[in-house]
């Protein structure tokens, strides 16, 4: 039998509760890195992705879902134990889900407790050995991370002139750093996330007598950005339009960053920013690999249709963050921006509504109660989230009041998106606030003008800053 048994299933309807005998559902829990919320489901018609598409089709999109922090460990390991960083107490990407919260029930753990098949595929955690023991497959499924002969080459050159130098330890590993992009005429497979998804598919033919909670993390468009030729064929780079660099009048001086991530890659600049012509190759690059990933999960998909198993599972897609490409002369995540906390999350799954949006205000903390209660298990005491189960029956509905979002920098940034603000508190360590940033997201998830400081606001402020309170003291 194809992972499936029969199970009660309990389906939460706007506040009643009904029963049915079903087979259990399949939990295919699909991550992509980096990825902003620029897709053609979410109205970017210029991206090129028929399969994330037609899957926002087959479900339920969340136009305004929001991770809690924007960086890796820290928003995975949240997402995974359905915790704050602030209760996880991971900021950064030093510290392993392993060695800072041992015990915690994290979805792997929960799963596999109860009776679940569990699958790791590419990066769902930012440390591979997190959850280890509760993995019943673990598998990175690397591949290396350039292939066209003349980015090859000019590593090895950069590798001699390193050795020369007598460069070791992290001097020898920046100074022999590949470019940010790469486009080899190859095949899927020949980057890691052609090898995730055919991984993916080996697994969804395997017979078992369990449900799986399968975890498919593909790792592009994270830097470096490389993808297949035939997607960067996709774009034309003419019509590329560069964003514009001026940082948001008023800014507070801890939001932005130096975005070292990328220039720690060969060819980009120490400091000041990049020139048009590398801004649109790297735009370039990025929008080739959202296309290759795309395909990718597209592939996965289709296996899940030809194995019967649509039926029984439950499918969530989600980045760990967003992404900026340029915009206000800044790149990568690491900051509170909207741009950085806004994420794309879509549920598809018997029962769950087809082709519809929702404007509810989610956070990334809300999907382990939610596949929890899907699949009919008791959710974790230790969840901070909410079940979605009412938005699936209605989609009309509000959802939460505010979405918390933080970064450290300097002490603290608390982050809230409500109604059309995001409002940005940023404390010393001992409390005390040392800087304000709110903007009006009406229009569009730039942020342009803070105005924190203007008279009109000073109740918005203090109510958007009870609001973080309120969250944060809970």
């Amino acid at each position: 039998m194809k992972l499936s048994v029969l199970v009660v299933t309990t389906l939460f309807c706007l506040g009643s509760v009904a029963t049915a005998q079903t087979p259990p559902k399949n939990v295919l829990f699909i991550g992509v890195d980096d990825l902003r919320v620029e897709l053609g489901c979410y109205g970017d018609e210029f991206m090129n992705t028929p399969n994330i598409d037609a899957l926002a089709r087959q479900g339920l999109l969340f136009e305004r879902a929001y991770c809690q922090q924007a960086i890796c460990a820290a928003s995975r390991i949240s997402l995974m134990t359905g915790m704050r960083p602030d209760t996880t107490g991971v900021y950064d990407l030093n510290h392993p889900l392993n060695k800072t919260l041992p015990d915690a029930m994290s979805m792997p753990r929960f799963f596999k407790k109860n009776g679940y098949r569990t699958v790791s595929l590419g990066k769902i955690y930012h440390h591979g050995g997190d959850d280890k023991a509760f993995w019943d497959v673990l598998d990175a499924c690397s591949m290396p991370a350039y292939a066209a002969p003349e980015t090859l080459a000019a590593i090895d050159e950069l590798t001699k002139q390193a050795k020369a130098k007598k460069l070791r330890g992290k001097e020898l590993r920046l100074a022999t750093k590949g470019p940010a992009y790469e486009n080899g005429d190859v095949s899927d497979s020949t980057y890691t996330d052609g090898v995730i998804a055919d991984t993916a598919i080996t697994q969804l033919r395997q017979e078992n007598d369990r449900p799986f909670f399968l975890a498919v993390g593909f790792k592009k468009p994270h830097l470096p950005l490389v993808a297949p030729k035939k997607y960067w064929d996709m774009y034309d780079p003419a019509e590329i339009e560069i964003p514009s660099r001026e940082a948001p009048v008023r800014v507070a001086e801890q939001a932005t960053t130096n975005w070292g991530e990328l220039r720690a890659y060969s060819g980009i600049p120490a400091k000041g920013d990049l020139s048009d012509e590398q801004t649109r190759k790297m735009i370039h690059a990025y929008r080739a690999c959202v296309s290759y990933v795309d395909a990718q999960v597209g592939r996965v998909l289709a296996e899940l249709d030809r194995q019967g198993l649509r039926e029984n599972t439950i499918i969530v897609f989600w980045s760990d963050h967003g992404w900026k490409v340029g915009d206000y002369g800044d790149w990568c995540k690491h900051t509170n921006f909207e741009l950085d906390t806004h994420v794309p999350l879509i549920f598809s799954g018997t029962g769950i509504p087809s082709g519809e949006r929702s404007k509810a205000l989610v956070e990334y903390i809300d999907i382990y109660p939610t596949l929890a209660q899907w699949c009919g298990l008791t959710t974790p005491k230790s969840c901070e989230g909410e079940s979605l189960l009412p938005i699936f029956a209605d989609p009309s509905l509000p959802g939460k009041q505010a979405a918390l979002s933080q970064y450290p920098r300097g002490g603290m940034g608390y982050s809230i998106r409500s109604g059309k603000w995001r409002y940005t508190r940023w404390q010393r360590k001992d409390g005390k606030v040392v800087a304000r940033e709110l903007y009006d997201h009406s229009q569009s998830d730039l942020a342009t003008e803070n105005v924190a400081e203007l008279s009109e606001n000073e109740n918005t402020v203090k109510q958007l800053d009870a609001q973080i309170l309120e969250i944060t003291r809970r």
